[in-house]
């Protein structure tokens, strides 16, 4: 019989209770229940026969849920799975461990597309516009050799027979299938055949943590075979709906509040607070949970769900330890589609570090960051794109030891969640130990250069959380300043120091986001470090100091192991909308829609106001590639320079041995030695030198990496400008903003 259809039994079953004892496991979270009676938390509804109008949305209506189904993710998971089962390309690649240096061979220049603030040609779809042999000409001649599409698959959610839109950008996804907006995947096929043809590769996304509000979450609510495993769900009896507050009518579901979150924990139906709130705002978001309308299932019985979502309430989170395994085999599904249907290469994994949570001991929190099945579903994430050939990278901003362990087993690299408030910090002051602090954290932590992703500007708000210093070491001691701060002050004053430098009153045009950030573009952020307050204030003569320090922060991202990616945004210097041009995005707290005008690449439609989603067109300080790439002064064929550098010598690759002292304030030295080797057999020494300030300076340069006697060569021109003395240190000067990439050379034997 289909388990959708009712039956006239009533399924009853007395639930037990059982007090347990509480204690606390080796790594100091807490154990579970010594004893647990699985039968005891097992409990069935009563079932009955209805009939319903075929027109209605609802679990009763065969026609609906079939409607449902066929535009599920896990259907499609279901079908690809056994299409590829028993395949010999499963077994052709080694896939245990990540392997960084293999992932940056296959691409480490990468442009990070954000698909609905894309300026295409009149009638040109997104991919289409990504398929642009043009376009991927202009990014060759720069040194792009990667291309991030961003989300395009279908996104948002479906109430009744209609589709809603999209919460959170595309990451809250409801089908495998690429969303009409951006196209359709006989184009995706096309621009991976293009980016070929010029040396690149095309990265998908996949979102291992949760989905939108589609078929599966819907199918789920309606109780329909093993769809609820897929979602951290739990169905509240009728007896406790009194604890549930009313869902209005215009509405499916609203966040719980802290009393009703920490009532029902304390009945055993969810296990209540978690670490931290993401995305925590008053009246809209003051818990991880939130409650559906009453919903009829298939088999007639009305329910109400508490389900989790770590992000908004439009993002139900993924279950991954479900008996039915059903929230893995989406994922699963989903990420094997990106890879053999549409032919990328990488994927990214999106807010992967929340895969796992456990309740903990009477009055603490949840485990939910840094849990061993967050480790576990990576690694099999991971390891199945690795078997088919691809690599992962991950968007993970926790601790670095939480980085570190996850990248052990997980995706191949990391976003560099660790250094970039910091050298934002760095432009912002006028001060680099911050940076150099978060440099030598990562190395002595076990973190290298060569696993992170190194960005500029993308999708999101410039991140401050700083989560490595303000949760797991809030305690520990820092010397700063001539002091010693623990983790916590630590990041409380450098959270502080960015939001006064570049939000009003310094500068009206970033904004906060929540707790997380500052909403910005990497030029406009520029521009309030120079001292412009409002976006008027910026004038064609400004533009040439914005570009030199945008080069000098590309420089740093370019100019070490590692991928380097940049954005649209970053390539025209497009600057944050004024927020009553997004102030309907804006409206629930959301900001970070300012930093995402839309831009136009090439220069197609300059008289086009809007991409074809609808957000309004940034201004850009820079121009479009093709006018840029005609002027050797443009930031286009600037950066063009700091990646053929970037390639000679092989930096992507390279091991970084140093990061020493400095004689200036605003100086940062990197001491890299790259997989090249000299003639004596030793692999070459290069360095990395910024000055992140506005002024010119004069300082001493000294590490103990760098070889005696060695001379010291300006890769821009091969001249030779010191040598290393037996203090082993050379003299430099460099400019305001200045950068330079220098090559040791040994003295002969």
């Amino acid at each position: 019989m289909d388990e959708s259809e009712t039956t006239d039994a009533e399924i009853t079953e007395q639930a037990e209770t059982e007090a347990t004892t509480i204690t606390y496991d080796e790594q100091l979270y807490p154990a579970r229940p010594r004893r647990l009676r699985p039968r005891a938390n097992l409990r069935g509804g009563s079932i009955r026969r209805t009939v319903s109008d075929p027109r209605a949305a609802n679990g009763l209506n065969p026609a609906y849920v079939q409607w449902l189904v066929r535009q599920s993710m896990l259907k499609d998971a279901d079908v690809l799975s056994r299409q590829l089962s028993g395949s010999p390309s499963m077994w052709r690649n080694p896939y245990a461990r990540p392997d960084a240096r293999r992932a940056v061979a296959t691409s480490d220049v990468w442009f990070t597309a954000y698909p609905i603030s894309l300026i295409t040609r009149q009638d040109q779809s997104f991919l289409a516009a990504l398929a642009d042999p043009e376009l991927w000409a202009a990014f060759q001649r720069i040194g792009i050799n990667g291309v991030h599409t961003g989300p395009v698959k279908l996104a948002g959610g479906i109430r009744g027979w209609q589709e809603t839109p999209s919460v959170d950008g595309h990451f809250d996804r409801i089908g495998t299938q690429i969303d009409p907006i951006f196209g359709d995947e006989e184009t995706f096929q096309r621009m991976t055949d293009v980016a070929e043809e010029h040396g690149g590769v095309v990265i998908d996304d996949i979102v291992p943590g949760h989905t939108g509000k589609g078929a599966d979450f819907r199918l789920a609510e309606m109780a329909y075979k093993d769809y609820p495993g897929i979602y951290h769900m739990v169905e509240i009896p009728p007896e406790e709906w009194h604890l549930l507050p009313e869902v209005p009518d215009h509405r499916d579901s609203v966040n719980l509040d802290a009393a009703t979150e920490a009532a029902l924990a304390e009945r055993g139906y969810i296990i209540g607070e978690l670490q931290r709130v993401i995305f925590y705002a008053p009246g809209v978001k003051e818990t991880n949970w939130s409650v559906t309308a009453p919903v009829i299932g298939v088999d007639g019985v009305t329910r109400r769900w508490v389900y989790l979502h770590y992000f908004k309430e439009g993002q139900p989170s993924v279950n991954w330890l479900d008996p039915t395994f059903s929230g893995m085999r989406l994922v699963i599904g989903d990420a094997l589609h990106s890879l053999g249907d549409l032919g990328t290469s990488a994927l990214r994994l999106d807010a992967n570090g929340f895969l796992g949570v456990e309740k903990s001991a009477e009055g603490l929190p949840a485990w939910s960051e840094g849990h061993p099945l967050s480790h576990a579903a990576n690694h099999v994430i991971a390891g199945m794109v690795r078997k088919v050939g691809g690599f992962t990278f991950q968007e993970l901003n926790l601790t670095v030891e939480d980085i570190r362990d996850t990248g052990a087993v997980g995706a191949d690299l990391s976003y560099d969640f660790i250094n970039r408030p910091a050298y934002h910090h760095a432009l912002a002051t006028g001060d680099t130990e911050f940076l150099r602090l978060t440099l030598r954290t990562s190395l002595e932590l076990g973190v290298e250069p060569v696993s992170l992703v190194h960005g500029l500007q993308n999708h999101d708000e410039l991140t401050y959380e700083l989560v490595h210093w303000a949760t797991l070491h809030k305690n520990d001691l820092y010397p700063f300043r001539y002091q010693e701060l623990t983790g916590g002050e630590l990041a409380e004053l450098i959270r502080s120091e960015l939001v006064e430098a570049l939000t009003a009153p310094s500068a009206d045009f970033n904004l906060v986001f929540t707790t997380n950030g500052i909403a910005c573009t990497t030029a406009s952020l520029i521009a309030a470090t120079q001292g412009h307050a409002t976006l008027d204030s910026i004038t064609e003569a400004d533009v040439p100091a914005i570009r030199d320090a945008h080069l000098l922060l590309a420089a740093f991202n370019a100019w070490q192991p590692g991928v380097f990616a940049l954005s649209g945004w970053d390539l025209l210097g497009a600057l944050t909308l004024p927020r009553a041009e997004v102030a309907d995005l804006i409206a629930d707290g959301d900001t970070r829609w300012i930093e995402r005008g839309a831009h136009d690449l090439l220069g197609v439609a300059p008289d086009q106001e809007r991409s074809a989603y609808g957000m309004p067109r940034a201004r850009s300080l820079y121009g479009p590639l093709t006018e840029q790439l005609q002027r050797p002064d443009s930031f286009a064929s600037g950066l063009g320079d700091l990646l053929r550098i970037r390639s000679k010598y092989g930096i992507a690759s390279a091991r970084q041995v140093d990061v020493p002292d400095v004689a200036h304030p605003g100086m940062l030295v990197l001491v890299h030695e790259l997989e090249s080797l000299d003639e004596q057999g030793l692999p070459i020494v290069q360095l990395t030198v910024l000055n992140l300030s506005a002024e010119a300076m004069d300082g001493t340069v000294r590490s103990d990496a760098m070889p005696l006697g060695a001379a010291v060569v300006d890769a821009g021109d091969d001249t030779e400008i010191a040598t290393v003395d037996n203090l082993s240190s050379f003299p430099l000067s460099i400019g305001p903003y200045g950068v330079r990439f220098l090559i040791l050379r040994r003295p002969a034997p």
